[in-house]
Formats: structure tokens, C-alpha cells, sequence
């Protein structure tokens, strides 16, 4: 029994420090409370169209096999990167926790990409770039 308790107790110290030391937290670009990516897998392609309308925000998401949702707001920066040149240009300076999209894409064509960056390392964002259709 004494095995067991010392067992235990030490993967809970192990979780802890994993914890408390560096995990990242998975976050996603939603658009209207709706994730942006196909699906939330290393395959998984970010796009919009030139008219899409709405809130974009970055936010932890809650995954089931039915449904994503945004569970906390993350703040983050825009970028934009043309699609002629690859060249990245900062969208603002600011840090936003939600903007309209119409005002992104007005500095966008067609073919270019929005590149979203997390202010926080404890944020992975792993579909950051949202390809401009």
C-alpha cells in the first residue's frame, strides 16, 4: 500500500511540475465564436474569404468530437504576410484581445495571409497563419 501511495504521489509531483514549468495551453483563431481551422490537427488549413465578416479573437478552445469552443480570450498581434514577396508587416502595434475582421482584411488581397502571434509563451497557436481566399 505504501508502494502504491508513494507511486501515486509521485506522478502528481511529476504533473504538477509539468504544469507549473512550461506546458502550453492550446489556443485557436475563432472567428464569430467559430473555429477557424478545418480541424485541429497538424493537417488542419486556415482560410477566409475576402468578404468575411465578424469578430476574430484568439482563445483557448475546448475540443469534443462534436464541437470547438473558445473557453478563455488570449491577446495577440497581427501581422500580414504578402503573398508575392512572403514579406511579414505588422497589421498595428497593438495587442488585441478582439478586432473586427473587415478591418484586417482591408489591408489584404486576395492570396495574402493573416499571421496571428501570441503575446504569452504559455500559448500555443498552433494554425497562426489564415490564408486570404
Amino acid at each position: 500500500m505504501k508502494t502504491v501511495k508513494a507511486l501515486m504521489g509521485g506522478l502528481l509531483l511529476s504533473g504538477l511540475a509539468l504544469v507549473s514549468h512550461g506546458q502550453q495551453v492550446c489556443s485557436a483563431a475563432f472567428l464569430n465564436n467559430k473555429m477557424v481551422v478545418d480541424e485541429y490537427t497538424p493537417k488542419g488549413k486556415c482560410s477566409l474569404p475576402l468578404t468575411a465578416r465578424g469578430e476574430l479573437t484568439v482563445a483557448t478552445a475546448e475540443l469534443s468530437s462534436n464541437e470547438s469552443k473558445a473557453v478563455d480570450i488570449v491577446s495577440f498581434k497581427i501581422a500580414i504576410r504578402d503573398e508575392n514577396t512572403r514579406t511579414l508587416t505588422m497589421f498595428s502595434g497593438d495587442d488585441f484581445r478582439k478586432i473586427e475582421i473587415q478591418k484586417v482584411l482591408a489591408k489584404c488581397k486576395k492570396g495574402d495571409s493573416i499571421v496571428l502571434l501570441t503575446l504569452e509563451k504559455q500559448y500555443a497557436l498552433p494554425h497562426n497563419e489564415i490564408l486570404i481566399k
